[in-house]
């Protein structure tokens, strides 16, 4: 999932995604604890060694696994914003975000829903979080900026925690709507919540 990919032999990758997948499956039947790198590998079908040529340990591929998840989603973001010239970017972020999670949805069902590895919606907190307080900021610097106040910590907590849990409850519930449509409600949510937000 690493936006390095391009510089990345492929070899690497595969087995990177290998592993990935194994652990996932992994996490999907026992608990955390219970997973090893030996089973890893087996699942994986590579052998010890290969796995250490990748990670230090189990903590490490988590870091890294996690690392890559954040670089993904910013590269998509990135791509968004250097694409769209006569569309509104934010609406389309959203779909693509949501299209890119829909496409890994094993992944991000998961891991979100694993309170024993908070890494993952620890990183996507974070990263939304940063994604809000820009819109806010900008909004703030907009003449025509709304005058109610609410505090701007209140505001990107609120945002960041309402996103991530849509999407976990998105996920568990197999995905009922689709990522258009889904972009769709929320972004008439986000824009009566826009309307309450201060750069206070």
């Amino acid at each position: 999932m690493s936006t390095k990919s391009q510089r990345t032999d492929p070899r690497i990758l595969r087995t990177r995604q290998l592993i990935r997948d194994a652990f996932i499956d992994l996490l999907e039947e026992i608990e955390l604890e219970k997973i090893t790198v030996n089973r890893i590998a087996e699942r994986a079908t590579i052998n010890r060694v290969t796995f250490y040529l990748h990670y230090r340990d189990i903590p490490d591929m988590l870091e890294k696994m996690a690392d890559d998840m954040v670089n993904e989603i910013q590269a998509i973001y990135k791509d968004v914003l250097d694409q769209s010239r006569s569309i509104d970017p934010d609406w389309f972020i959203l779909v693509k975000m949501l299209e890119h999670i829909a496409e890994n949805s094993k992944f991000y069902k998961v891991l979100l829903a694993s309170k024993r590895i908070p890494v993952f919606t620890e990183r996507l907190l974070k990263l939304m979080v940063d994604v809000i307080n820009s819109k806010i900021e900008k909004r703030g610097a907009s003449p025509s900026a709304s005058t109610v106040s609410v505090p701007k910590d209140i505001a990107i907590w609120y945002g960041s925690s309402a996103f991530l849990g849509t999407i976990a409850f998105w996920l568990r519930n197999d995905m009922p709507y689709t990522p258009l449509f889904l972009a769709k409600q929320l972004s008439v949510l986000f824009r009566l919540d826009q309307n309450q937000t201060s750069s206070n």
